[in-house]
């Protein structure tokens, strides 16, 4: 059966990319409503469904919308109201974008088995996988394909061949009821290489060691390096010691593999309804995952008639 929450919540944290100071509320809803997105800071509060076509942007994380009203980073939110069960929710945000909060889903997963749900008097309603098939792309490698399965599980693997501490991992979950456990704290990465840039473009400007894992792998000047922990907020360090950087030690060996699987359920939330099928994926990231999730939904696009 369907699925909504007992009772509403909210939560507060800065955006990562606007560095915003924004206020989220997940609302309980009817049977069938599905995941609506409510822009309560703008005149006449628009609504964003969160479904695949409707996605704008995923140079760095998962945007819906439109132009003109548009939320970004949606993705951890989503992955725990899938992962959970709850099929039906009205999440309110008082920004353009969700809080990051620790870079993970667990506070959103706190919440959700604080408040509990509510069985509803419909059926779930299951795209079921009755034979394979794939989305490639030849320019990234990026290939996700989903075979047929009595449940929704996933196989992702991660590869960046230049990378020494992230060069491959894998990551596997095979019951949404280790998502808690097992995926949900697995924090967003970002390498040391990247950061420049993301600041040149006015990103990540709510980015520091509390909310993400920071890679660094690349020896750069100590003058660089401090000047990059000045814009962040963060402590000087050492520029020829190498390695993670954050405030909490990794939790796994292979957290960013994990984290990558925690994205890809986030973006599966946007088919619109819970597959039952196993999802392959080989360096996945949020535009593979949206062009695989409208995939999906073309091919099954009679069932949303």
């Amino acid at each position: 059966m369907q699925h909504t929450l007992k009772a509403s919540f909210s939560l507060q944290g800065k955006g990562l990319h606007t560095g915003l100071q924004l206020s989220i509320t997940f609302l309980p809803a009817p049977a069938d409503y599905g995941y609506k997105i409510q822009r309560v800071d703008l005149e006449g509060q628009p609504y964003i469904i969160p479904l695949a076509e409707n996605v704008i942007d995923t140079s760095r994380g998962t945007v819906v919308g439109t132009p003109e009203c548009r939320v970004s980073t949606i993705e951890h939110a989503m992955a725990a109201l899938v992962a959970l069960g709850v099929d039906n929710c009205l999440i309110q945000i008082n920004g353009p974008e969700f809080p990051i909060l620790d870079g993970s889903s667990i506070l959103y997963v706190e919440q959700i088995l604080k408040v509990g749900l509510e069985e509803q008097d419909a059926p779930r309603r299951y795209i079921e996988i009755t034979e394979p098939f794939e989305y490639y792309d030849e320019i990234s490698g990026s290939c996700l394909r989903v075979q047929p399965a009595d449940r929704f599980a996933i196989d992702s693997t991660i590869e960046f061949p230049d990378s020494q501490f992230v060069q491959r991992q894998s990551a596997t979950l095979e019951h949404m009821s280790d998502f808690a456990e097992e995926i949900a704290s697995a924090r967003t990465f970002v390498f040391v290489r990247e950061i420049e840039a993301l600041l040149q473009m006015g990103l990540i400007k709510g980015g520091d060691l509390s909310n993400a894992l920071v890679i660094y792998e690349r020896l750069v000047s100590q003058e660089r390096l401090d000047k990059l922990a000045d814009t962040l907020g963060v402590e000087h360090r050492d520029a020829n010691q190498l390695g993670y950087l954050q405030e909490r030690p990794a939790q796994w060996s292979n957290e960013p593999a994990r984290h990558k699987l925690l994205d890809i359920i986030g973006d599966m939330a946007l088919i619109g309804r819970p597959l039952k099928g196993r999802i392959i994926a080989i360096r996945p990231g949020h535009d593979a995952n949206n062009k695989f999730a409208r995939m999906v939904r073309a091919k099954f696009k009679h069932l949303f008639a």
